[in-house]
């Protein structure tokens, strides 16, 4: 089977259920396979080998989608408030113009400011294990999705970000909006639509997050952004900011929602690494390093060749597009023993889920650390927690996971 027809059925509603076995199949063929040539498209190879996948993310001259080529694919993208506002984002962009964000964010979303956050975080998470116990103190079934691993995250880059609580629950379904879009769907009229639509809520709320924030600055990171642009005398406009705050807010919440219902159901079938992520506090690391590698949050990205490149034997012509499989190299059998067991101890464990390189994920040490603090705290307090009845996964495969994840607690 050649990797023209393994993507294919990655693609199609069952490979999104299911990719792993494919993924397997693609890693036999190679670390980087060619695709059959398709009139009008320029995709023209997959990586999926984790060595592969790690060379072509810190290569700059694989180059993401950004305004310089964006036009050959979406001639008309400059009517779609989508593209206009994630393209030449810290997501969407590269050279100078990605360097010259990812320096301004890099003075203000720091490791120390995940950390000084561990207090609020870890009250975040309590106010809403009493918020599930009493949504399930009947004993009937809640859905953790909605009670926990859509809020907690919601509230935490909330808070980063200086997002008034009244406002946490009005985000995420925006941002699920976009997130439709970019799982290789912005083809379908109504799903750019709606994203369109979403898109331009959101600069339109962020833009008026920003005048509040500058005349009534608190400790958060849009404060942070706000006080060094203006230090500097400028540089980066309050429109580019806030379309950098859409895409920010993605980064940090859309990896942590999958993030733990992966973990609440690859737990609770292993019961006994359930009991040490509640019992062993330094095994919660480990644990959550593991389920990164496992269920990986972001299964692709895409690059383009700035140049003519060859990639472990693959020639990719210049301005030819590559999909990059980060959820197949956690799978790689040449980079992990036994690639589909579940191995928290397992040595030297680094899953490529956030990312490598100029564009690794900003909310990585974030997205972490939630899962660190949160999962050891909802397994203590609900020790007879139960996934229930008919689940409801999403078919991304850009970022898969659940529709509905029924739970019992007692």
């Amino acid at each position: 089977m050649d990797a023209g027809i393994l993507l294919r059925k990655i693609l199609s509603p069952a490979g999104r259920r299911d990719p792993w076995p494919l993924y397997a199949s693609l890693h036999a063929l190679g670390q980087v396979n060619a695709l059959p040539q398709i009139p009008g498209s320029k995709m023209c190879a997959v990586v999926n080998g984790y060595e592969a996948v790690g060379e072509v993310l810190r290569d700059v001259r694989f180059v993401n989608l950004d305004r310089g080529n964006i036009a050959d694919s979406r001639p008309d993208w400059e009517e779609h408030p989508f593209y206009t506002t994630l393209m030449g984002t810290i997501m969407f962009s590269n050279a100078a113009e990605h360097s010259r964000f990812r320096r301004l964010f890099g003075k203000v979303f720091t490791p120390r400011r995940v950390t000084a956050m561990e207090p609020a975080i870890t009250a975040l998470i309590d106010a809403r294990l009493d918020r599930m116990a009493a949504a399930g103190a009947d004993g009937g079934e809640i859905d953790f999705m909605t009670e926990f691993a859509y809020p907690v995250p919601a509230g935490v880059v909330g808070q980063l970000l200086g997002i008034p609580e009244a406002d946490w629950a009005w985000v995420p379904p925006r941002t699920d909006l976009i997130n439709e879009a970019l799982n290789m769907r912005v083809n379908n009229a109504k799903v750019l639509e709606a994203a369109d639509v979403a898109t331009q809520e959101l600069v339109d709320y962020y833009l008026e997050l920003i005048a509040r924030l500058r005349a009534e600055p608190g400790d958060d990171v849009t404060s942070g952004l706000i006080q060094e642009i203006d230090a500097a005398g400028g540089g980066v406009t309050d429109l580019e900011l806030a379309c950098n705050l859409v895409v920010t807010y993605n980064a940090a919440f859309s990896t942590t929602t999958p993030m733990f219902a992966a973990a609440l159901v690859e737990l609770l079938e292993r019961p006994e690494q359930a009991a040490r992520m509640r019992d062993v506090p330094e095994a919660a690391g480990p644990l959550v390093e593991e389920i990164l590698r496992y269920q990986t949050s972001v299964h692709f990205v895409s690059r383009s060749a700035s140049e003519d490149l060859t990639v472990h034997g693959v020639d990719i012509p210049k301005g030819g597009t590559i999909l990059v499989m980060l959820g197949a190299a956690n799978r790689d059998p040449k980079r992990f023993a036994d690639p589909d067991v579940f191995d928290p101890e397992r040595p030297e464990n680094n899953p490529i889920s956030f990312g490598v390189g100029p564009h690794y994920c900003l909310g990585a040490a974030l997205s972490r650390r939630e899962g660190a603090l949160a999962m050891p705290r909802l397994l203590r307090r609900f020790p007879k927690l139960a996934i229930g009845a008919n689940p409801q996964v999403n078919d991304s495969i850009l970022l898969p996971s659940y529709l509905s994840l029924p739970v019992t607690l007692f």
